[in-house]
């Protein structure tokens, strides 16, 4: 499978405003960066859950292939209202929509008073997930007494083109987390670290999905910054800087790992969109067909180079 590209939505020195501030200008953004060869966007507003969904909408109906991958987490919505909602954008959209789990709300006044502890927060999300999917796929009404949510006849009458298939993202690097992200997640988003530390990461989550006969069916992704703006909060990334020819060999130790995505950080003016699309992302993607092409043809021998990153928050 080729390489995916994500863009993450952030503020830079010369865009202080929210990316999602003023959505005629965002359009502009959208179409830029549906064209420079990225296959997803992430919404994660700071405003909150709700907002997220709305925008969620917003960029699915202005764009015709991006995916969004929309950022979300337990604890304000009942799931049952949730999956409705989910299964309408993810309809709505032909089956663009991708679900980000994370564990903390983006903004405090966004959430319900949390559970104590990070073990209980966890269990809140295994919970929530098991919900979920149990609505996109059940054929009839059903009863639910958990730890954390009560359901009465909960049934989603109209499903979304992927029923519980839609893809679950998440990360996480505590024991607990990558127990529910070994069950849970389609795609596991890495925290950035060394070439060895990423490596390690991705052993451990595949030993947890393996836990639930999930092993190979996990997929990961991995946050890079690639200019030097200011990130949105949260957003940890690898740190690549030089010439696009050069990050993009930094981008091809990491692909060696079996990354399949690369979540690009600080990419947010429309010149920036524009270059890192037709210069970065192209050379990466140019690099990689010539070694696969090298890789398949006999007695072809395409020698590993060892490269030295850094990570940085």
């Amino acid at each position: 499978m080729p390489i995916e590209f994500t863009h993450i939505p952030g503020k830079t020195a010369d865009a202080a405003v929210p990316f999602f501030y003023d959505f005629a200008e965002t359009a502009t953004k959208l179409g830029l960066i549906e064209d420079g060869g990225f296959q997803k966007i992430v919404v994660d507003d700071s405003a909150g859950l709700l907002t997220n969904m709305d925008l969620a909408s917003q960029v699915l109906n202005r764009t015709a292939s991006l995916e969004v991958v929309l950022t979300h987490w337990a604890g304000v919505i009942d799931p049952t209202v949730a999956a409705r909602q989910l299964a309408s954008i993810d309809r709505e959209s032909g089956g663009r929509l991708a679900l980000r789990m994370i564990s903390e709300p983006l903004n405090d006044d966004d959430a319900e008073t949390r559970p104590v502890g990070h073990g209980v927060v966890w269990q809140r999300i295994d919970e929530y997930l098991v919900l979920l999917k149990r609505l996109w796929s059940n054929d009839r009404p059903f009863d639910h007494e958990g730890a954390f949510y009560s359901i009465k006849g909960g049934y989603v009458p109209r499903k979304g083109p992927h029923g519980a298939d839609l893809v679950i993202r998440m990360g996480g690097q505590s024991g607990t987390a990558l127990k529910v992200a070994g069950r849970h997640a389609d795609l596991f988003e890495l925290a950035p670290g060394s070439i060895d530390d990423i490596r390690q990461l991705m052993e451990r989550a595949r030993g947890a999905a393996a836990e639930y006969g999930r092993a190979g069916k996990l997929r990961f992704a991995l946050p890079v910054r690639i200019h030097q703006g200011v990130s949105a909060a949260g957003h940890k990334a690898v740190d690549l800087s030089g010439p696009p020819a050069q990050v993009a060999l930094s981008l091809l130790a990491y692909a060696a790992l079996g990354i399949d995505e690369f979540m690009v950080v600080g990419v947010d003016t429309p010149h920036e969109i524009a270059t890192v699309g037709r210069e970065t992302l192209a050379l990466l993607r140019n690099s990689l067909a010539r070694r696969e092409a090298c890789e398949f043809q006999p007695g072809a021998y395409a020698p590993g180079a060892r490269l030295e990153t850094r990570a940085v928050g």
